[in-house]
């Protein structure tokens, strides 16, 4: 599986991994309001987003992510960035961010189902798991909308030293799904 150079088309969306060329666009987009409900905090200069970027490369090298900028499939406009992370377990994870003004088009809706679909073509999952906090109500729609359950509720501490009251979906792959009837 060539990770490196995968592209995912959808109506809207173009998704590519994640590459240097957006640092810039990563940098002044993952705001600290953009990570309000996230474990991630903002980064506090330039170098820790090219840190980011190369620790994600690596990983989407080794097989273990698959994490890409969403981008305007027209325009070529950075939208943000989302992936699934533990690709090759049975309960990988997904998640997403969209920069603020891109909020309220349902592209993270549009992202996570291509991402969905393409887990569901390439790879041997049970569920893909979707954590998000109870008092995000816009990102709880996604896995709600891919019929995800929720299985647990925890707390997290944030790296901005927030804590975080998750819920924690569970979203079947399409063999799951035909087990269970």
């Amino acid at each position: 599986m060539k990770l490196l150079s995968l592209e995912i088309s959808t109506e809207r969306l173009l998704l590519q991994p994640i590459s240097i060329k957006y640092k810039e666009n990563i940098f002044r987009e993952f705001t600290e309001e953009i990570t309000t409900y996230m474990h991630p905090r903002p980064p506090q200069s330039i170098s820790e987003t090219q840190l980011f970027i190369n620790e994600s490369l690596l990983k989407i090298q080794n097989g273990d992510d698959l994490i890409v900028v969403i981008l305007n499939k027209d325009s070529q406009e950075f939208l943000g960035c989302s992936g699934i992370h533990k690709i090759n377990s049975k309960y990988p994870e997904a998640g997403i961010w969209l920069k603020k003004l891109a909020h309220g088009n349902s592209y993270g809706i549009e992202t996570i189902a291509a991402l969905k679909d393409w887990a569901k073509s390439n790879l041997d999952y049970e569920y893909l798991l979707y954590p998000v906090d109870r008092a995000n109500t816009a990102s709880r729609k996604i896995p709600e909308r891919l019929g995800g359950q929720i299985f647990r509720e925890y707390e997290q501490t944030n790296l901005s030293g927030k804590v975080l009251h998750l819920v924690e979906y569970r979203i079947a792959s399409a063999r799951v799904k035909e087990s269970i009837y």
